[in-house]
């Protein structure tokens, strides 16, 4: 699988959810106010998932229209883009709420694949 195989972009994307959803499990929203380093990761993480998506060419997206491009898309340009002011409440349910279900629909993607 090279580079440019949209395919690796998806992997790119699951991977790096699956990474952030590991890194909350039994922890509460309480532990991002007090761990800068849980802050710092999940940042990167949600940018990476974003621009991952951002280089899945549109007719691939056009197929899966379940997945969200434009919110993830758009979530990576506001974290970086917007770096000196992060909503940790959006971070949060953005990897407890929304990467979870994410995951899912990549997983049943990349089967069919």
């Amino acid at each position: 699988m090279s580079r440019r195989d949209p395919r690796v972009r998806l992997l790119h994307m699951r991977d790096y959810a699956q990474k952030a959803v590991a890194m909350v499990e039994g922890q509460a929203r309480a532990s991002l106010d007090r761990d800068e380093k849980l802050r710092l990761a999940l940042t990167h993480l949600v940018e990476l998932v974003g621009e991952a998506a951002d280089h899945v060419p549109a007719e691939i997206q056009a197929q899966y229209p379940e997945i969200p491009w434009l919110k993830a898309i758009s979530m990576r340009h506001r974290l970086i883009h917007g770096y000196d002011f992060v909503d940790y409440d959006i971070l949060w349910d953005t990897v407890t709420q929304s990467l979870p279900g994410l995951i899912a629909t990549l997983d049943r993607i990349l089967e069919k694949a």
